[in-house]
């Protein structure tokens, strides 16, 4: 049966993945909501929970493109008709990334002190990282496992089971950090950002609870781990690999500008901490599409369907440029009462007011990058995206930051030197995917 790409279908898998995607943010941006608006030593509390926030999504995303992977093969089977292939991969994969994601709780926590004087943190603040660190990366194995089975689910072409999951955990963090964060009068005492951790951790649980609860009743991918390995786990490791190599390149980025924000001070930090926060809330806005483009192209490419292929392409460009814009005129609308909903600290909202705006204004571009992004992992072409990502973060962020603290543009030079990282990621990749598929369609 041929693949639907009407805008109705798009959207029927964009809007749940876009509800999904929306949550991870969402967890971060609660606890910054939250945090920075407590009683006590918030604006310390705040840069913690960014610093962590920055190193967390490292990990996160590093061993998170599980899901990519993960989508890619099922959905390319699934539009060969060969699903039956990879019915034991993910059970195979989860095993693999939550293994992986033990050792690193067990290599990091004894260092968590040097790991965040590496970002410049000092005084309370690296305190607090610490402290708020230590509890959170126990949640780091249910994550991974959530990602793993959300990319199973999406290979499936689902993406409404992952977005009740991702509502469940999201609408449990907010709960639970209102209540361990500020306390409950006469019956629990306020837990501060300690409290925050304790929330996200124990909404990351749940979700990893809810998620092999959905997954072994709505398909017949099992969770028992069978051996041998799947003769796909060789080409599943190398896209590990590739997306590996490019989200070190892509931390690298959030690396130096989280550290280079901490080194400026604590209201710098505090107010890149909002304006990074509501970045990756857009970014998540506009992965929905991404997402529908991942899903899609990943079928299309399986059926050989090159002309669906390109025609997709051309939809989600539309698609994504108007999201961008609806972003940006909702973010402008709303320019003084977003940073107040974060912090009181006026020296703090003045630096978040001086930069928020650049977030706005590339919010059409990064969608270009992002809906290419996605589908170029459904495509299974992570090396492209590795060698795009190198370039982009080596070659222009890198550069382009350092040459503009060198006039001590600050945050500014942050932020302008991720809007041409931005469009250094997302121009390559659509040369590249019309180079790719318009003479495959032609002859389709």
């Amino acid at each position: 049966m041929k693949t639907s790409i009407s805008l109705k279908h798009i959207n029927k898998l964009a809007i749940p993945a876009l509800i999904s995607g929306v949550s991870e943010p969402i967890l971060s941006i609660t606890d910054t909501a939250i945090v920075g608006n407590m009683n006590l030593n918030a604006t310390e509390s705040l840069a913690a929970v960014g610093i962590v926030g920055a190193f967390i999504s490292m990990l996160i995303w590093v061993l998170g493109q599980t899901r990519s992977a993960i989508s890619s093969i099922v959905s390319q089977h699934l539009g060969a008709n060969q699903l039956d292939k990879v019915r034991n991969l993910p059970a195979q994969a989860i095993f693999i990334i939550t293994s992986i994601s033990i050792l690193i709780i067990i290599t990091t926590y004894p260092f968590a002190h040097s790991i965040f004087k590496l970002y410049n943190a000092s005084g309370l603040i690296l305190d607090y990282s610490v402290e708020y660190y230590r509890i959170r990366v126990f949640g780091f194995p249910f994550t991974l496992f959530t990602i793993a089975v959300f990319g199973a689910f999406r290979g499936l072409q689902n993406t409404y089971d992952p977005m009740i999951i991702a509502i469940i955990g999201a609408v449990t963090n907010i709960i639970l950090d209102v209540i361990l964060v500020y306390g409950i009068e006469g019956v629990l005492s306020p837990m501060h950002i300690k409290g925050a951790a304790y929330a996200s951790v124990a909404a990351q649980l749940l979700m990893a609870i809810c998620s092999a609860y959905y997954l072994l009743k709505k398909t017949s991918i099992p969770l028992k781990l069978t051996f041998p390995f799947n003769s796909q786990i060789k080409n599943f490791i190398l896209m590990i690999l590739n997306l590996f190599v490019r989200t070190l390149a892509l931390n690298v980025t959030l690396y130096f500008a989280t550290s280079f924000a901490t080194d400026y001070g604590k209201n710098y930090i505090a107010a890149y901490t909002i304006t990074i926060n509501l970045w990756f809330l857009g970014a998540f806005i506009i992965d929905g599409y991404s997402s529908a483009g991942n899903i899609l192209s990943g079928k299309l490419f399986g059926a050989k369907d090159y002309n669906s292929l390109i025609k997709l392409s051309n939809k989600l460009i539309i698609y994504g440029i108007a999201i961008g814009f609806i972003l940006a005129i909702i973010g402008g609308v709303l320019y003084y009462p977003i940073g107040t909903l974060f912090t009181k600290d006026p020296e703090v909202l003045a630096e978040f007011y001086n930069v928020f705006w650049l977030i706005l204004a590339m919010q059409p571009i990064c969608a270009i990058a992002f809906i290419f992004d996605g589908m170029f992992k459904g495509l299974g072409k992570m090396k492209t995206l590795r060698n795009v990502l190198l370039f982009s973060t080596f070659i222009v962020f890198v550069p382009i930051l350092f040459w503009l603290d060198s006039f001590e543009y600050k945050l500014y030079a942050i932020f302008i030197a991720l809007t041409f990282w931005m469009i250094a990621r997302g121009l390559p990749l659509i040369i590249k995917f019309r180079k790719l598929f318009l003479p495959l369609s032609q002859n389709n």
